[in-house]
């Protein structure tokens, strides 16, 4: 007799109930096409996304004139020359506290930022977000809109699909290429390299950054998308840490718009919520959430939720701002009929604001009072010491003078510290003195070689402190480093 089989889902079904396997963690990406809306957070994005490209694109081909003999690009991290340039301010090797001050105050800003205003840093400034916009800009400008960008993908192979698709992407590889050639002229001569790259003269590690910066580029805001937001950036999964009850979100008013529900012109609206359950709030999500489920880590907080709710509301004759930028405290207050208030300064953003003061001041009075000069010492290894014929003690020592100047400088180098010493330069038959005379290269460190001699009465311990020092013409202190003379013990 013919036993009926179970269909393969009936099947997968009564063996995940008897917990034979396992159900899948993994879900295939579902695209999203968020489709164009009009309004104020919209105009606000489209300013701060030109004022972002703009700035990245042609801030290599600034020029800043810091005399003979040194680049003139305003900003410029000039690797092979070990130096970084910003505006007037030249930061050498020795200076990259500088540049971790820089990003200690990137980062107390984005707090700040977002106990304020939630995630505004994502929805407008982020450069994943800034090039995605673009991308996504170039896309509705090839394809279309939201529905006709689903239709063509759902169409076969014609003519009109393909020129289509290749029209986009080649307009995105030129986006990219143009975003990873500006980021090269950022550590090289903009006019140079360009000139270069063209003409096929440019090294082989400029063309790998350039392709890598490229390529990554296509990649991030072609392809990758929202999903850099969810599952490649880690600031969504802390951000909540610097938010409170009284931190701005796109939020929706759940209390004003439920129960939700289609709604038919010249129906009451007693009893029911002002959603009228369109999806506005969806189709023009740049990650493809809904709103309505309340603050989830995909959103951005960009806004073109509230521009889309508003034209909805706008037409159905309700007053706008079903979502808006609110904080959870004025959300229940106006669904308590209360007037909503705004408590900028609180616990948090104090402490946020006055260590973004306080490293900013610090960086600024260091920038202002930090020496042209510097000096480093390294003593010899091996040997410690050398006990001379006379019977003296002789060290050796390798000195590093950094000249920030832009001219050459006639220095003395003298000791301080070290009673009957003298110095002379190594292998130049100088006779001891108690200084030397030095001459600074301009803009430049300069290493010189010197022995250190003391008489043998003198040294009464294996390690005895001293002070190398560096003297202008006039026998002003340029700068000092403290060493140690060694003999027996």
């Amino acid at each position: 007799m013919n036993q009926m089989v179970p269909d393969r889902e009936t099947k997968s079904r009564a063996e995940a109930a008897l917990g034979l396997f396992a159900p899948s963690l993994y879900a295939d990406h579902v695209k999203v096409y968020p489709r164009a809306v009009s309004g104020r957070f919209r105009t606000v994005k489209w300013g701060v996304l030109i004022a972002c490209l703009a700035a990245y694109y042609i801030g290599p081909w600034l020029r800043w004139d810091r005399g003979p003999n040194t680049p003139d690009q305003a900003l410029l991290l000039d690797m092979a020359g070990r130096r970084g340039y910003f505006f007037n301010i030249e930061i050498w090797p020795q200076e990259v506290y500088y540049i971790t001050g820089l990003l200690i105050l990137g980062a107390v800003a984005l707090f700040l930022a977002t106990a304020l205003f939630g995630r505004i840093w994502c929805g407008y400034a982020c450069p994943q977000t800034v090039w995605t916009d673009l991308f996504m800009l170039v896309e509705r400008w090839v394809e279309g809109d939201r529905n006709a960008r689903m239709k063509l993908d759902q169409q076969p192979l014609s003519f009109n699909k393909v020129w289509r698709k290749t029209a986009k992407h080649v307009l995105w590889v030129a986006i990219a290429a143009a975003t990873g050639g500006a980021w090269i002229m950022y550590f090289q001569d903009a006019p140079t390299v360009t000139r270069e790259m063209v003409t096929g003269e440019a090294g082989g590690g400029t063309y790998f950054f350039f392709g890598l910066f490229t390529g990554t580029t296509y990649l991030l805001a072609g392809w990758a998308r929202e999903q850099v937001c969810t599952y490649m950036c880690p600031w969504p999964r802390f951000q909540a840490a610097m938010l409170d009850e009284h931190s701005l979100a796109v939020t929706y008013q759940g209390w004003r718009g439920e129960t939700r529900g289609k709604h038919k012109a010249g129906d009451s609206w007693d009893g029911r919520g002002d959603c009228v359950d369109c999806r506005a709030c969806v189709n023009v999500c740049p990650t493809g959430i809904d709103i309505r489920d309340g603050l989830q880590l995909e959103c951005i907080g960009c806004g073109l939720c509230i521009d889309a709710c508003d034209e909805v509301m706008g037409k159905v004759g309700r007053p706008l701002r079903l979502i808006d930028f609110v904080s959870d405290v004025n959300v229940a207050r106006r669904a308590g009929g209360q007037p909503a208030i705004r408590k900028l300064v609180r616990a948090r953003t104090v402490i946020y604001a006055a260590l973004l003061v306080l490293v900013a001041a610090v960086m600024v009075v260091t920038l202002a009072t930090r020496s042209q000069w510097s000096m480093n010492v390294l003593h010899d290894r091996a040997p410690l010491y050398v006990t001379l014929s006379d019977g003296s003690l002789r060290n050796g020592y390798t000195v590093k003078v950094l000249n920030k100047t832009r001219d050459v400088r006639d220095l003395h180098l003298a000791l301080d510290g070290l009673p009957q010493a003298a110095m002379f330069y190594a292998g130049d038959g100088s006779e001891a003195a108690v200084s030397l005379p030095l001459e600074a290269a301009a803009d430049d460190v300069d290493d010189v070689r010197v022995f250190v001699k003391v008489p043998r009465s003198v040294i009464r311990a294996a390690s005895t402190p001293f002070h190398f020092r560096l003297l202008d013409g006039r026998g002003h202190e340029l700068a000092h480093y403290a060493a140690t003379f060694n003999g027996p013990n």
